[in-house]
């Protein structure tokens, strides 16, 4: 099968999106209610052609000058003023469209591609362009000469508009390619969007994506479900056993968890998640690093917690064999958490992921009906990537019979699963873990008593003479 030449954007997540990038010589429309960032996309993708050794015209249809432009840009770590005017070149068309009408501005922009040799054609304001026309037929002559010189000079073509153009517009109907650009009201947040709505002759990963303007441009978030639909690897087939931190906690689940496997411990505030998770952070080594990916603890004050559990994490961090980020949930994207987890993981090594928690990861999302399909995805390629993971997730209700579910489909997502509870008995207020699945294997199903000292944690079995245990008040049995 033929494959069609890209031009990459240089936007990481567009072109994941676009499958490698646009198909060079091609026709675009990025559309967008204004601030939407069509133009810092637009002049992102231009900057970054330039450095690859390509030649770019701009060619703008708006009264903006060029200098209020380039004032904004240059607050853009791809802005090069340097560039500008050699291998990027921004012209105005805007007097000769007022003065003169399409035609002469499709000859201006016909003797600059051919001066410039551009190799890239951004035209912006097509709204202004099609204000102009006096019939549908003068906008689809406009963008039909315009495409025809272009792609006879082999230049790829970019037309930026703050119109929401239907899909049959006599616009859409002329291009290859449609990128919108939106923005969304979630409550008190506000998340902007991406979606392409169209790209003839090349596969594309539909539906609505994440996206954010930083001070490097616009960064696309794909959504990992979509993305990693298919791991991106084959399943590592290690299915060694590796220690949880926890002796005792790993003779009763066969020897530890098993190799590039998902552990999930449930259980309420305060109940011990991430002492278990630092035990497990504590095995890692420079060999197998490990990584802290959490949301509620920072970095200084899980080091304090470890170090009252016995563990210096310090002394692993300054040795590499350890890294802890933290990310609080006030501000986030669901999409870019994922990325950035998967990115840390490829660029440290990582071995141990500890994610704590699930429930934090999950503040970050405008809507929680994808969170099956996320998390699915997200374990699905960090097992494919050799990662173990041991996550966390903090359940309602300090007592009672009741067991929330963190997400639908629970089970097909993770390959081990803890539950943690508090328990009233003999007026003392215990822990209580149960080991409620390992994959494939044998383990010891018993209502265990968690301790933990300053010695880190411990199991012991408990429980024995007791009934009604996990409704949180258990009782001595009654003899008969």
């Amino acid at each position: 099968m033929e494959q069609l030449k890209r031009l990459e954007s240089g936007i990481e997540g567009l072109d994941a999106l676009l499958r490698g990038g646009l198909v060079a010589g091609s026709s675009y429309i990025v559309q967008g209610r204004p601030g939407s960032g069509k133009t810092i996309l637009a002049n992102q993708l231009g900057f970054n052609h330039v450095r690859n050794g390509g030649r770019v015209l701009v060619a703008t249809l708006l009264a903006e000058s060029h200098e209020r432009l380039f004032q904004y840009l240059s607050t853009l770590s791809f802005f090069d003023a340097s560039k500008v005017g050699n291998e990027i070149q921004f012209v105005s068309a805007f007097d000769t469209l007022e003065d003169e009408g399409l035609d002469e501005v499709v000859k201006l922009l016909r003797r600059e591609i051919s001066r410039q040799k551009a190799t890239v054609l951004i035209v912006d304001g097509l709204l202004n362009a099609r204000s102009k026309a006096e019939s549908q037929i003068d906008t689809k002559k406009f963008i039909a000469e315009l495409q025809g010189h272009a792609a006879f000079a082999g230049c790829t073509v970019l037309f930026l508009t703050s119109s929401r153009l239907d899909d049959g517009s006599p616009e859409h109907t002329m291009v290859d390619g449609v990128i919108e650009l939106g923005e969304e009201a979630f409550g008190s947040r506000s998340v902007r969007r991406i979606q392409l709505r169209k790209t003839r002759g090349s596969a594309a990963l539909s539906g609505l994506h994440e996206c954010e303007i930083t001070d490097d441009g616009l960064v696309v978030y794909p959504r990992l479900e979509s993305l990693y639909s298919h791991p991106s690897r084959l399943d590592n087939a290690d299915l060694r056993r590796l220690t949880s931190g926890v002796p005792a906690l790993d003779s009763l689940m066969g020897g530890g968890l098993p190799r590039s496997s998902v552990t999930l411990a449930m259980g309420p505030s305060g109940i011990g998640k991430t002492s278990l998770g630092i035990q497990f952070l504590a095995a890692c080594s420079v060999d197998e690093p490990g990584l802290h990916f959490g949301f509620y603890e920072s970095p200084q004050r899980l080091t304090i917690k470890a170090k009252a559990l016995g563990h210096d994490l310090q002394a692993l961090v300054d040795s590499g064999a350890l890294h802890l980020t933290w990310q609080p949930t006030t501000e986030g994207l669901l999409d870019g958490l994922g990325a950035r987890l998967l990115r840390q993981v490829d660029e440290w090594n990582i071995k141990r992921v500890l994610i704590d928690s699930l429930g934090g990861m999950a503040r970050c999302a405008v809507s929680t009906v994808r969170l099956t399909e996320f998390y699915s995805a997200l374990m699905g390629e960090l097992r494919a990537r050799g990662v173990t993971v041991f996550a966390t997730w903090e359940i309602r209700g300090l007592f009672g019979p009741e067991i929330s579910s963190p997400a639908p489909d629970l089970s097909s997502m993770v390959d081990n699963i803890l539950l943690l509870r508090f328990v009233e008995y003999e007026a003392e207020l215990k822990r209580l873990l149960s080991i409620l699945k390992v994959r494939d294997s044998v383990y010891d199903p018993s209502l265990l008593e968690l301790v933990i000292d300053d010695q880190g944690i411990d199991l012991k079995k408990a429980f024995k003479h007791a009934e009604a245990v996990l409704s949180g008040s258990a009782s001595n049995i009654s003899n008969p």
